[in-house]
């Protein structure tokens, strides 16, 4: 198990209830400095999807949201489970973080199945047969949910969308959207021999020599990106270059969790530093990913009255696109 797998460990004490634990080897800034341990948002969001899809009678976390409402001390805390729906092709769950009373963090997820490269017809298919398996997942999933519409809507659940997803499976039915397919480019980068290992920034070992989240994850970004390392930012909001942990673990949902929120804040390409705490972000999760080093690239569109916003895109090995987020986040105070 490595210490990923140990930070978002679970463990299930009732019906919809579990014990957990913040970690602060993921913690940005480990206890016994002078600033408070936070411990990363993606290993919080993994750590809540666990005990989501612990119950979920579908396997992946198609699209979820997160509310960051307070920082989670590094102390015992109980995640609480309410499923919303519960359909043959998406069931959506309510999970609260709680922690001394007050919940910490708020989560809705919405669970389903994605295409899995590696259940294909062959493990040597192209591109463009990762494509049409996906989507041939599309039309299978909106043709399942046509035929349970009737029932649905005469359970008086959610009529609407699934009028809407009948609708959506007839179109489907009669060839007009079965086979269609678009992705855009991957993120172009540098050879990862040749891209800027962050390694442990100052700070990240405390006193009592804990490693935090800097020690724990691999990120090696583009040169073009990192000009804020040595006090000449870039000028534009990106960050681009390949993510993993640093003990070998193959990619899956929890590390995608991770990975949406792993980058450094891109307002550092202004200027800016110091801890941005996201506010709110919701991801969504496109694609199983294939073994290998992620890559991962983040840009913002608007920063302004202490607010940015930031979105991420994530690819695997294959070059597949596997994950997208937006988050709105506060702007750090760092010097």
């Amino acid at each position: 198990m490595t210490i990923f797998d140990e930070a978002t460990a679970v463990r299930r004490t009732g019906d919809g209830h579990y014990e957990v634990r913040a970690d602060e080897r993921f913690a940005l800034v480990p206890p016994g400095g002078q600033t408070p341990p936070t411990v990363n948002g993606g290993v919080l969001m993994a750590t809540v999807l666990r005990c989501v899809l612990d119950l979920s009678p579908h396997p992946h976390p198609v699209a979820t949201s997160a509310h960051f409402l307070r920082v989670p001390q590094l102390a015992p805390a109980h995640v609480e489970v309410t499923w919303l729906k519960a359909g043959k092709t998406a069931a959506t769950a309510r999970a609260s973080l709680v922690q001394d009373g007050k919940s910490a963090l708020e989560l809705t997820v919405t669970t389903g199945t994605v295409p899995d490269a590696s259940a294909g017809a062959s493990a040597s298919a192209s591109a463009s047969a990762d494509a049409e398996v996906s989507a041939g997942v599309s039309a299978g999933a909106s043709a399942d949910v046509g035929a349970s519409a009737g029932a649905e809507v005469s359970a008086g659940v959610s009529a609407d969308a699934e009028v809407s997803a009948d609708v959506s499976a007839d179109a489907d039915a009669s060839g007009r959207g079965a086979s269609l397919t678009w992705t855009g480019a991957p993120p172009v980068l540098p050879p990862i021999e040749e891209c800027v290992d962050l390694g442990p920034w100052p700070g990240a070992v405390g006193p009592e020599g804990t490693t935090g989240y800097a020690g724990q994850v691999e990120m090696r970004l583009d040169p073009a990106t990192t000009g804020w390392r040595h006090g000449k930012p870039a000028g534009i909001p990106e960050m681009r270059g390949y993510f993993r942990l640093r003990e070998h673990r193959d990619p899956d949902a929890y590390l995608l969790a991770l990975a949406v929120d792993g980058m450094p804040p891109v307002v550092f390409g202004l200027g800016a530093s110091g801890w941005a705490p996201t506010v709110e972000l919701t991801w969504h999760m496109r694609a199983v990913p294939v073994p290998g080093v992620l890559k991962v690239a983040t840009r913002c569109r608007h920063v302004s009255g202490g607010w940015f916003d930031e979105e991420a895109e994530v690819w695997d090995a294959a070059g597949r696109l596997v994950a997208q987020s937006r988050q709105i986040a506060r702007v750090g105070r760092g010097r």
